[in-house]
């Protein structure tokens, strides 16, 4: 079944990889929260067809791809107005300005590859902010920063939580290989906040529904520490950030065949490299001329060695 009621007038889509909630505001307009990836619209469309559907708005958890894949066709399309963390709607507004967020790319690539990311947002939510009324319905914002530079839960009228990607569910865990995150270290604060969203269910987008989420939350921190903990073995001596990448395609079988892969994988790990420096595990080193990563032990050997060679 394509639509599954999840309590009251808040609904979601399974699109196969994910979730697309939505909340009616009558019988047929709606709220569409996050709208997917392009290849998503055909059954989107189809759905709203056999349902008599019309979105009235589209209120937007964060500014990736396989979540703001449909903003820009169906704005144009049901001239619906667009609600979206402040922080990154403003990264969507432009070429430039996404590039800010996909620094490894050039502007050519990003308008060949991502030019469906770019669209104009009716209603900026500010960091501080914690409800809204949108389309004449009252939505509640709970801010979940980590996975995306602003990120946010959005409450429902009937008290339904799209937790979005501040989690994932128990199958992602178990088949996922190295999860997307922007800064590891407070997507583990964010999750562990979200002991304190009171819902009564849930929707994560990738992809469950639950009556209770605490289990989840532990069981989410522990993933993400443990996939960094096994890119840190993977850390032998001084690499750079290509070698990383290269090992980790290697040990979590990922076939890197074009660029575009290639980024994505490199911008998947970053966070969690950046992660193991924050805590400590690694450094960075200048090596032959090369910003390399190594474990801190390596590092402190390195360090000596330097002092030493001031003092000679």
């Amino acid at each position: 079944m394509k639509v599954r009621q999840v309590k009251g007038n808040t609904y979601c889509i399974d699109v196969g990889i994910s979730y697309i909630p939505f909340y009616k505001l009558n019988e047929k307009d709606i709220v569409l929260m996050d709208t997917g990836e392009p290849d998503d619209r055909e059954l989107l469309e189809s759905v709203f067809e056999e349902y008599n559907l019309n979105i009235k708005g589209i209120l937007c958890s964060h500014g990736h791809p396989d979540h703001i894949g449909n903003n820009k066709y169906f704005k144009e399309k049901y001239g619906c107005p667009i609600a979206m963390p402040i922080f990154e709607a403003l990264i969507c507004s432009s070429p430039i300005n996404l590039k800010a967020y996909y620094n490894n790319n050039t502007l050519t690539e990003i308008i060949d590859h991502y030019s469906f990311m770019i669209f104009e947002t009716d209603v900026y939510i500010t960091d501080k902010q914690t409800e809204l009324i949108f389309c004449g319905a009252g939505f509640k914002i709970f801010h979940t920063n980590g996975h995306s530079p602003s990120h946010i839960c959005i409450t429902t009228p009937d008290k339904v939580g799209y937790v979005a990607d501040a989690l994932i569910s128990y199958e992602m865990i178990e088949n996922a290989k190295i999860p997307f995150d922007f800064i590891l270290l407070e997507d583990l604060k964010s999750k562990d906040n979200l002991l304190s969203y009171d819902c009564d269910r849930y929707i994560v987008a990738h992809k469950g529904i639950y009556d209770d989420i605490t289990n989840l939350i532990a069981d989410n921190i522990a993933f993400y520490i443990h996939r960094a903990e096994k890119i840190f073995e993977l850390i032998k001596g001084k690499m750079t950030m290509g070698e990383i990448t290269s090992a980790a395609a290697e040990s979590f079988q990922v076939n890197i065949k074009n660029l575009v892969k290639y980024d994505l994988i490199s911008r998947m790990l970053r966070c969690y490299v950046d992660y193991l420096y924050e805590i400590g595990k690694i450094r960075l080193v200048i090596d032959d001329g090369l910003r390399k990563y190594c474990p801190f032990v390596v590092a402190q050997t390195d360090k000596t060695a330097e002092y030493h060679d001031i003092l000679a």
